[in-house]
Formats: C-alpha cells, structure tokens, sequence
C-alpha cells in the first residue's frame, strides 16, 4: 500500500489530495506487472478503467490500414493513461502497449467513478490533467499536420529540453525508430534530418544524447 500511494501522491492527477483521500486511491489500485511488448489494451476494448504507470513505460499508438503504427503518446512513472474513455462509457480509442519491463497501477471505472462523484478536490484534479492532456494532442495534432518534419524535430527536442530542465543538451528517452513514428516520418527521413541539423551545426548527435548547440536556432524551427 504504501508504495502504491507514494506512486500516486508524485503524479499530477492527485496531487494536493490530502493523506485520507490519497489512501482510500490506493485502496482502489490493483498493481499489475507488464513484459516488454505486452498488450495492455487493444483499441476497441471495453474501458473497464484507467492507468498509472508506476515503472516503465507505455506507448498509445493507432495502425494504419497498411500496417503502418503511428505513436500518439509515450507515457512514464506517475503518468495515468486510458482515463478519458471512463468517463464517457466508449471503448479504449488506440491501443496501449508496454514499452519495457512495467508495473501499472489500475483504477476500475466504477469504483472510481462514485469516489470522484463524492471528492470535488479529486473532480478538480481530473478536469486540470484532462485540459493538459487536450493541449498535449492539440499542440501534436498541429505540429503534424501544419510542420515539416525538421520542424516537429525541432519542436520535440524543445519539449525535452523543458521536460529535463536544460537547453545545453538532452537525451531520448525512446529509440529513434519510435522518435521517428511519434513524429509522423520514417526512421530513414529523421536519421536524414539529425545528419543534416548536425551539419548545420544546430545540433550534436551522441547516441542517445542530443547536444543543442544553437538553441535559439531550434526555437526558430
């Protein structure tokens, strides 16, 4: 129990919740294991509840009618995922799969729903990390249809600089054939675009980790 609510209180979806409520959250959460490549859920599965990552991570992602897999969201410990379609009844609308070795903490639908019914705080909360996540597709949907491809580079290497608090330098948390699906290309473009921002002197590849050597110059991007 007690590692279940130190999940929970470090995630934005409850924090502020005071002890007796972040406890009876984690009387609710059933912690379940994930291998590496295992279905969490597939799109069109009823949304019997949501989840939390607790370690590891897990990539949403739809299929092309040609097979092609395009990666809408890549979430890490603390974040929840799949809590929008418990709200309004529909199946899960793309598939969840485990990324790694990963431990989810699961929240049923209806046992959740009478507490969020009950704690105005925890309605709160919800409404606040539904607005962020509404901004996180909105700025996705606008970076893949209205950017070129440097651009959406640009703007991710931006992102991660925000998210790990420093614009000297950054490191990809995922490999570069899912960078290259979470940004609408092929792995054989993006690896074109690193060579060419590298030749520009934009940036430095080191293998995972990206030096940002004109920072002023991705913004422009």
């Amino acid at each position: 129990m007690t590692q279940k609510i130190e999940v929970i209180k470090r995630s934005l979806l409850f924090s502020g919740l005071e002890s007796t409520m972040l406890q009876q959250v984690a009387a609710l959460a059933q912690a379940k294991e994930f291998s590496k490549d295992d279905a969490v859920f597939f799109e069109g599965d009823d949304a019997t509840g949501f989840y939390m990552v607790a370690e590891g991570r897990v990539k949403i992602f739809k299929m092309s009618p040609d097979g092609r897999e395009q990666i809408l969201h890549i979430f890490g410990p603390g974040e929840p995922f799949g809590e929008v379609p418990v709200f309004h009844g529909q199946p899960f609308p793309a598939n969840a799969v485990a990324m790694n070795k990963s431990t989810l903490l699961f929240f049923p639908r209806r046992d959740f729903v009478d507490l969020v019914t009950g704690t105005p705080a925890l309605a709160l909360s919800m409404l606040a990390m539904l607005s962020l996540r509404l901004r996180r597709f909105t700025s996705q949907i606008e970076s893949l249809s209205l950017k070129e491809v440097p651009g959406r580079l640009a703007a991710h290497l931006i992102y991660l600089s925000e998210e790990q608090g420093r614009t000297d330098q950054v490191t990809l948390d995922i490999p570069k054939g899912q960078l290259a699906s979470l940004l609408g290309t092929s792995p054989e473009t993006l690896s074109r675009i690193f060579s060419k921002m590298s030749e520009e002197g934009v940036i430095q590849v080191e293998g995972k980790m990206i030096l940002l050597l004109d920072y002023e110059e991705l913004l422009e991007r």
